[in-house]
């Protein structure tokens, strides 16, 4: 039984605007709604046809397929008949749609450009830590790495050796065949070789037609000097092999450095916090530091050296990655205060305060008179 004609269906003319058909879809669909006509079959056939009508008309381009074609446009096969559409092709409008799309929004078309069906390996990424003296020398470190490495027996074609892929007799080596559909006319991927442009017949035993299997590898990795915490090394073709003799993908190493149980690292400068008596702080003195390179720098603390107080190490931080220059190293003052006193140096330090004056002890003199001089102010 032929289909209704949508324009009919609606109530409408061929030259009908948009408005038009949304307010005669309205008037009818309210008419033969379901909920008001429950029971009857005939309205909810109706109802049907009515929503078939009006979402092809309300689209402009589905609208224009149905102008030129009639109900032909979205029937199986399009409007040519048998033999419009190619072999293997035989899916509705959501096969086709989703072929596009998919494409467009970043799928990886098979064969990537690459002649004959090769492929290109994918990217790899490995994980690496090491500690900050690592970072400051630099290293050469040896790393092994699961990846899909060219098949030995077939060089990568994925046939058996003595035999060849041969060229799909579809697609006949594109890898891309076009499809007709309805008002459409669109290039798809070759379903007969999926977008290799070629077929194997006898497949390598080894690789089983993939050109590629998997193996462990043992990599080298050169890590430069001053390399911070986050940073990605690019191994160029140690990826995964490609398919059928693509080319391998790339492998990146991103790095991470442990934290150090002594240093703090910004940049290219490092800070560390060291705690002196508080004797070496009032009368002066020196220490000395173990730095990253191996080698001790002598620190001078002056008299009267107060908590917080940084002393810098100019050149004795990190190496700037691909530079000959390096950054600072701080190193802060956190002064001690002496505990488990016997009683012969309570004494002395009994004596100390009472002899001391208000030069000895700026800070806390001045602190003190600030807040009677603020105490003072609210009880006035």
């Amino acid at each position: 039984m032929a289909k209704p004609d949508f324009y009919e269906t609606l109530g409408v003319g061929k030259t009908a605007d948009e408005k038009e058909l949304k307010s005669a879809y309205r008037k009818l669909a309210m008419k033969w709604h379901p909920d008001k006509n429950q029971g009857d079959s005939e309205a909810e056939k109706k109802f049907k046809e009515l929503n078939e009508a009006y979402e092809t008309l309300k689209d402009p381009q589905k609208r224009a397929a149905y102008d030129r074609f009639g109900h032909a446009a979205f029937e199986q096969g399009g409007p040519g008949g048998p033999g419009a559409g190619f072999s293997g092709a035989a899916g509705g409008f959501s096969d086709i749609f989703e072929d596009i799309f998919g494409e467009m929004m970043g799928g990886r078309r098979r064969g990537g450009g690459q002649p004959q069906g090769r492929e290109r390996g994918e990217d790899l990424r490995y994980n690496m830590e090491i500690s900050l003296e690592e970072a400051y020398t630099g290293k050469v470190a040896q790393i092994r790495v699961p990846s899909s490495i060219t098949c030995d027996l077939c060089s990568g074609s994925g046939a058996k050796p003595g035999t060849k892929p041969s060229t799909c007799g579809t697609c006949h080596g594109s890898g891309r065949v076009r499809a007709t559909q309805g008002f459409f006319s669109i290039e798809r991927t070759c379903p007969t070789c999926q977008g290799k442009g070629q077929t194997i017949a006898d497949p390598c035993t080894k690789c089983h037609g993939q050109g590629r299997v998997t193996e462990e590898r043992s990599l080298q990795v050169n890590i430069p000097e001053g390399i911070e915490d986050g940073t990605r090394i690019r191994l160029q073709g140690e990826g995964e092999a490609g398919l059928r003799g693509g080319p391998s993908g790339d492998l990146y190493i991103f790095m991470s450095v442990r934290p150090h149980s002594f240093y703090k690292r910004d940049g290219a400068d490092l800070y560390c916090m060291v705690t002196i008596p508080m004797v070496t702080a009032a009368l002066g003195g020196k220490f000395e530091i173990s730095t990253l390179d191996g080698t001790k720098s002598r620190v001078t603390v002056p008299e009267g050296t107060p908590t917080g107080k940084q002393f810098r190490l100019k050149g004795k931080g990190m190496p700037v990655l691909r530079s000959y220059q390096s950054g600072d190293l701080y190193v802060q003052i956190a002064v001690e205060t002496p505990q488990k006193l016997t009683k012969r140096q309570r004494e002395l330090l009994d004596e100390f305060q009472k002899i001391s004056s208000k030069e000895n002890n700026p800070e806390s003199t001045g602190f003190f008179a600030k807040m009677k001089d603020f105490f003072d102010t609210l009880s006035d």
